[in-house]
């Protein structure tokens, strides 16, 4: 117990500014376009502004020695937010410097996840609504052997060739999970588009695995090294942990939305449903028998009308090919989305894939 008015006052301040800004980072990114740059930085200026003053508050005075590694986790999420935000509103930032926001915004999650525990309103951020009142049932004491929360695997991040597993801390192993693998876009990893789908996993309890590709991106081109790579570590998941071999499903953004379409549709491929999001049909797939084996596969399709990486017409391609072939499809053009991750469809997603995992 901290007996601290001070500290706590200062924690008051820094903690709904911290999450404040993520949330706001978040809609940033999904909001992302160059005509709407402009607008996207003028909602985060007061927020940037906010969170900076409330973490130099917080760390120019010392934190009592018994917070005192508290008080350091907190403040190594809020420099991270702080910095992610500062890079959406440079006066010229571009591509690298948003992608080093959204790299840092991942990271803030990353250190601020562990104290869910000793502030609930930390662990209401990374669960959905329905599930705000029932915090308890998130967090029980593990059952024995059960390994839960975050794994990696692979070397540190960013190193290639790796995962990040998530297992939902209210696992116990009696009965087999769903397993959601997603895949990151190019040049990112899966340690920071895990964060995409955590908040999902943890409430509606299934099992999350990010694999990171070998390349700066998934084998597209040449030798496919990264198949026998992602399947070997859904076999790791499936030898140590329950999961139901009905539903493995296989998604992904951008370059591994078209990988996902890619390595779902491989003969003896363990995934049982696909949802590739702004991705392209690769051209390989009408060569290597792909296309024929899309003939009744439950494929989830979504692209934004405003992309500008990949034009909507593409997946307009994409829709009637794999309808001709069979699949057995769901087709969503999102009207305001561009070539950026809708996280609001991951909802839709889940109970596409199972009812299981609907909202209750």
């Amino acid at each position: 117990m901290i007996d601290d008015p001070a500290f706590l006052d200062r924690l008051a301040k820094l903690g709904p500014a911290l999450l404040t800004g993520l949330d706001a980072l978040e809609t940033a990114r999904r909001h992302l376009h160059p005509q709407r740059f402009s607008e996207v930085r003028e909602a985060l200026a007061p927020l940037h502004e906010k969170l900076a003053s409330a973490l130099a508050t917080f760390e120019a005075s010392e934190a009592p020695e018994e917070a005192a590694a508290f008080a350091e986790q907190i403040a190594k999420s809020a420099r991270e937010a702080e910095k992610a935000l500062s890079g959406f509103l440079q006066p010229m930032s571009g591509p690298e410097e948003i992608l080093r926001a959204m790299h840092r915004h991942c990271q803030a999650q990353q250190f601020l996840y562990p104290l869910r525990k000793v502030l609930p309103p930390v662990s209401r951020f990374f669960v959905e609504a329905p599930f705000r009142d029932r915090l308890d049932e998130l967090d029980p004491e593990p059952a024995e052997g059960a390994m839960v929360g975050l794994h990696r695997a692979g070397g540190a991040p960013p190193a290639r060739g790796g995962f990040v597993l998530y297992v939902p801390e209210s696992y116990d192993g009696t009965e087999p999970w769903p397993l959601v693998v997603a895949l990151h876009g190019g040049s990112g990893d899966g340690n920071d588009f895990l964060w995409t789908w955590l908040a999902e996993a943890r409430g509606r309890r299934f099992l999350l695995l990010a694999p990171t590709a070998r390349g700066d991106t998934w084998s597209m081109m040449g030798p496919d090294i990264d198949a026998p790579a992602v399947c070997s570590m859904v076999e790791y998941v499936q030898s140590n942990w329950k999961v139901d071999p009905s539903r493995i499903l296989l998604t992904g953004l951008s370059d591994g939305a078209t990988y996902t379409l890619l390595l779902g549709l491989q003969e003896d491929a363990p995934f049982t449903a696909l949802a590739p999001i702004s991705g392209v049909f690769h051209p390989a797939n009408f060569q290597n028998g792909n296309i024929e084996r899309a003939k009744g596969k439950r494929i989830y399709l979504v692209h934004g009308s405003l992309d500008w990486l990949f034009p909507v017409m593409i997946a307009h391609g994409t829709r009637d090919a794999l309808q001709e072939a069979g699949a057995d499809l769901v087709f969503r053009e999102i009207e305001d989305l561009s070539h950026t991750y809708p996280r609001e469809e991951n909802d839709r997603i889940l109970t596409w894939f199972t009812p299981h995992l609907a909202l209750p």
